[in-house]
């Protein structure tokens, strides 16, 4: 007997949440996704030095333009019941088994195969921001035309049943610093400069910066360490963690300036080294009003135009991005699907209605049906 499209997609939701793994340990994932394309009718690309799996479907030996569709892979760390482990609380196993869905719908379209040419590209590394830039050093867009992706939404930005056409994510960067110093007995605090202090006054100073108000921004201490297990030694050394967030990509460029500026005058008031160690980031969205207008137009074909958002605007970040930072001329959209999520996303019990993931299958391949009758 034949499964239905949609008892396919919740099979592979079920095997993918059930079996998590977390960013750059996707090897799993990366081979029960590629055994799919491959028995799916795909040519199947994997990597030699990472995880992540592409399926090429239709006619690449033409000109028809070529529609990308990613979906994230990997899990996050975090402690569900007092214990850590791969979790997928931000919803890509539900991502990876709707663009699943959309390449069991496509080959139920008769004679549609020779008339696309679709790039299924299963990521990697979202949740580090890592995997999208890996991607593009393979090569892996470089001849990619439109790319849409999908990400569930929380039930406060998105209601059950409704759609956002594109998802404008702000931008974050994430700075890893130390601070290098002598301790000095707790009696005589004038022989070194209290690296608690020093973490003190830094955070201080971000908290002043003001920026332009009418674009959302912020800088914060996610963490601090300092200090052993005596009481009475005063601890020169320490280290901090900043998360800053901006809508756009050239706000946080100030923002970085401006944090990097507090750095430099503390190292000069307390002839210091702080050192910047690492930094993480991602950039912010770059929309694409046509491919912003296809998804549109695809929502309102697919739920009517009663269930259709506004764009999404969310300081949440996704490397998405990069894809069009990376590559200008590519014009991608990403899909905000409603599906009832809570508490939210990242929470380690999160859950969503299951019935909602045919949504995001319909729109997508409706998304790819009105990229060729545009052409």
């Amino acid at each position: 007997m034949l499964r239905s499209i949609q008892e396919q997609v919740l099979e592979s939701f079920h095997y993918l949440h059930c079996h998590p793994e977390i960013s750059w340990e996707e090897a799993n994932t990366t081979n029960y996704i590629g055994q799919l394309l491959e028995k799916n009718g795909c040519k199947v690309v994997k990597f030699d030095d990472c995880t992540g799996v592409i399926g090429e479907y239709g006619k690449f030996d033409s000109d028809l333009p070529i529609v990308g569709i990613r979906a994230d892979m990997d899990a996050l760390w975090q402690e569900v019941d007092g214990t850590f482990q791969p979790n997928h609380s931000c919803g890509h196993d539900a991502h990876m088994s709707i663009v699943l869905g959309v390449l069991w719908k496509l080959q139920k379209t008769d004679s549609i195969k020779d008339k696309v040419a679709i790039k299924f590209i299963f990521q990697p590394a979202e949740e580090n921001g890592t995997g999208a830039l890996k991607m593009v050093e393979k090569n892996v867009i470089h001849n990619v035309d439109y790319l849409y992706g999908i990400h569930l939404r929380p039930v406060q930005e998105t209601a059950p049943g409704r759609a956002t056409p594109v998802i404008v994510h702000g931008a974050t960067k994430m700075y890893d610093v130390e601070i290098l110093g002598e301790d000095a007995h707790g009696a005589r605090p004038h022989l070194n400069h209290n690296a608690i202090e020093v973490a003190a006054q830094i955070l201080n100073m971000i908290s002043q910066i003001h920026l332009d108000p009418r674009i959302p921004h912020s800088v914060k201490m996610t963490k601090i360490q300092a200090g052993g297990k005596n009481t009475n030694i005063i601890p020169g050394n320490g280290s901090f963690s900043l998360d800053l967030r901006a809508q756009n990509n050239e706000l946080m460029d100030k923002l970085e300036v401006k944090v990097n500026d507090i750095f430099q005058s503390m190292r000069h008031l307390y002839d210091l080294d702080i050192n910047v160690t690492h930094i993480d980031g991602i950039v912010a969205a770059v929309t694409n009003e046509e491919a912003t207008d296809i998804m549109r137009k695809s929502i309102i074909e697919t739920l009517g135009e009663e269930n259709l958002d506004k764009p999404l605007v969310t300081p949440g970040g996704d490397d998405f991005h990069f894809y069009t930072v990376k590559k200008p001329t590519l014009k991608a959209s990403m899909l905000g699907l409603g599906c009832n999520l809570s508490p939210g996303l990242h929470h380690p019990n999160m859950t969503f209605d299951k019935e909602y993931l045919m949504n995001g299958v319909d729109i997508l391949y409706r998304a790819i049906l009105n990229t060729y009758e545009k052409k």
